[in-house]
């Protein structure tokens, strides 16, 4: 090829590649409405939004995966936390953290309770924003990782848990640990394996004694008679019986999202139980 066709052949594939450019660009502005949900972008959102702004979150958080990374990226937060949750951290942080164990601190924005209202509008907005899976790394949660993209990715969780990943196959237990990993809301985002680690949620190490021992206490607020019933009320209706402790609860209200009795269907919420009954 002498040079005069290399130059040609320079400039037609940059035609090419101005004209794909342009093209994909332009597909992308068709389907930001429907990638967006921009028919739920309500004036609550719009001012949980400003109040995203005005209190400058961007500063440590990401969304996705653009922002500082001193904090949690929270793309997918109200898939993770309920909105009780949110709004108790919300009001004062130092309940949920301690500055001396955690050596991070969110600091407490004296939020109004419109203020907090709206915000959670607005990142309850952005986690149903189809973000095609991205930003692809895990977002961090206290004391390990949740995999957000790729659901399923047993793998990578465990590993942040520092739990051994268990095939589903047809041994409900094992199924039952499949889900514990993946099922959304993750549980992993707000209960530890491991003995003693309090996340957003009690620790699950242990279950089994823990549930006979609450069964057995007179403080015991709940319906169950046996340990399944237990396991089970927990996860479909867990104000039944609220875990003593602020972290975990306000005004009687547990911060486990009450959700599961619809996204998880009998059988499932049978695996779960069926997991959980073997951490002794």
């Amino acid at each position: 090829m002498n040079k005069r066709q290399s130059r040609i052949f320079a400039i037609v594939a940059t035609g090419f590649a101005v004209v794909a450019f342009i093209g994909l660009t332009l597909h992308s502005h068709t389907r930001f409405g429907d990638l967006t949900n921009a028919e739920n972008i309500t004036p609550e959102v719009t001012h949980g939004k400003d109040v995203w702004h005005k209190y400058n979150c961007i500063n440590c958080h990401t969304l996705f995966g653009e922002g500082a990374y001193y904090a949690p990226d929270l793309t997918k937060i109200t898939q993770h936390r309920g909105e009780a949750y949110l709004k108790a951290y919300m009001r004062d942080p130092s309940r949920f953290y301690d500055e001396q164990r955690h050596r991070r601190l969110m600091p407490t924005q004296n939020l109004s309770e419109e203020e907090i209202h709206n915000l959670i509008q607005f990142l309850d907005w952005v986690a149903n924003v189809d973000n095609q899976g991205w930003p692809p790394r895990p977002i961090l949660v206290t004391g390990g990782a949740v995999n957000v993209a790729a659901q399923g990715a047993d793998a990578g969780v465990a590993q942040a848990q520092d739990v051994r990943p268990v095939s589903a196959d047809s041994d409900p237990r094992a199924q039952g640990e499949h889900l514990f990993r993946t099922a959304i809301p993750v549980c992993t985002a707000c209960h530890s394996l491991q003995p003693g680690v309090q996340l957003a949620g009690p620790t699950m190490a242990g279950m089994a004694e823990t549930a006979e021992r609450t069964l057995a206490s007179p403080d015991y607020t709940g319906s169950a008679t046996d340990v399944v019933g237990y396991l089970r009320e927990a996860i479909v209706e867990p104000s039944a019986h609220v875990v003593p402790g602020d972290m975990f609860s306000a005004g009687g209200m547990s911060f486990m999202p009450n959700t599961y009795r619809d996204s998880l269907s009998d059988e499932q919420i049978d695996q779960l139980v069926a997991f959980l009954e073997t951490l002794k």
